[in-house]
């Protein structure tokens, strides 16, 4: 368990310090991700910035994740296709979902540009992951800024998700992967919604 998102932030430090990567670049999955990352990227002394994806939900179940769409407008998937589902539909929702994460990342960035992560070590961060479907899309889109390598670094996880991620990762930092595993906030004494205010103080502090 952890006490809040700082408390998870230092017990990842901790880890990461004792890899010693050289000028690594931090990039937090909004919103929560953000609060676990300014405990790395505050004992790395490093940069830190924002790397934002969108799930598309079913439309007989919006929290039933069938895709997940990157800033390019690119799409990730687990499987191929789901019967029921046209595809019309994923592809006119992957276009209302891609202008809402540009919009929505110049909102927290307030117009400052993304962090080039060429040539440099990525800690891909959030506080934590369930089936890791939006993760991959953000792993994928970082791949095409061609970084050195990209490791991931979350408090929580089950043991699966991981697995299914390992082959498109160079490294993965995971304290707690539980058996039985619900929801991320069960391993949190306090999870509270992390509003916007908060995470733009915190890429303006190190902007």
């Amino acid at each position: 368990m952890y006490r809040d998102r700082s408390d998870a932030g230092r017990a990842l430090a901790k880890q990461v310090l004792a890899m010693q990567i050289e000028s690594p670049l931090v990039l937090a999955i909004p919103r929560g991700g953000v609060v676990v990352a300014r405990e790395i990227a505050s004992a790395l002394g490093s940069e830190l910035d924002i790397v934002l994806t969108r799930k598309i939900g079913a439309p007989f179940d919006p929290e039933y994740a069938v895709a997940a769409v990157d800033p390019d407008g690119e799409l990730t998937r687990w499987r191929g296709d789901y019967p029921g589902i046209d595809e019309s539909y994923i592809q006119e929702q992957a276009a209302i979902k891609r202008r809402e994460i540009l919009e929505r990342l110049a909102y927290l960035r307030e117009g400052r540009p993304e962090k080039d992560p060429f040539g440099r070590t990525v800690l891909l961060v959030d506080d934590g992951l369930a089936t890791g479907l939006t993760a991959l899309a953000a792993i994928k889109y970082l791949r095409k800024k061609q970084p050195s390598k990209i490791i991931l670094a979350v408090p929580v996880a089950p043991e699966d998700t991981l697995q299914n991620l390992a082959s498109y990762l160079d490294g993965i930092i995971c304290p707690l992967t539980p058996r039985v595993f619900y929801a991320v906030g069960q391993w949190y004494d306090s999870f509270e919604q992390v509003r916007d205010e908060e995470v733009k103080k915190i890429l303006k502090d190190f902007a």
